[in-house]
């Protein structure tokens, strides 16, 4: 199963249709679940991810200073974990202000996509393509280049 944990809601249409769109797709797959927060401030955030993190599953915390891997390299590692550990992947997602410690250190990774900053519901787009661009290459079909 693959988890993400976000803060904030999408407002925008156009989105929230990427978002579904790549979520269906998964689906073909993996099971898939987003689970909302709500916007607050950080310690309240962190306190609300953490009620959502689950030890035995292998947690990734999204953070632009965390290992960079490009697509084939996080294909590997989301194959790994399905095979090798216990088969659930979370994502997190924190907030504009990033999250406390407390949730880092709850993490078996941290993962960065990029340096640069992106808005909150254009990346959760972008994390959704990366993970279906793995099922991809994991099952050897077309779509990669």
């Amino acid at each position: 199963m693959i988890k993400i944990i976000c803060v904030g809601k999408i407002k925008e249409k156009y989105l929230t249709d990427l978002i579904n769109d790549y979520k269906t797709r998964i689906s073909k797959y993996h099971k898939i679940e987003i689970i909302e927060l709500k916007d607050n401030n950080i310690e309240t955030e962190s306190n609300e991810i953490l009620k959502h993190i689950n030890s035995k599953e292998y947690n990734i915390y999204l953070d632009i200073n965390g290992d960079v891997y490009n697509s084939i390299e996080l294909s590997n590692m989301i194959n790994d974990i399905f095979t090798n550990k216990n088969g659930t992947i979370t994502f997190i997602i924190g907030g504009s202000n990033g999250v406390n410690k407390n949730v880092k250190e709850k993490c078996d990774k941290l993962l960065s996509f990029s340096k640069l900053t992106f808005p909150h519901g254009l990346f959760r787009g972008i994390l959704l393509e990366q993970i279906y661009r793995s099922f991809k290459i994991i099952n050897n079909e077309s779509y990669h280049k």
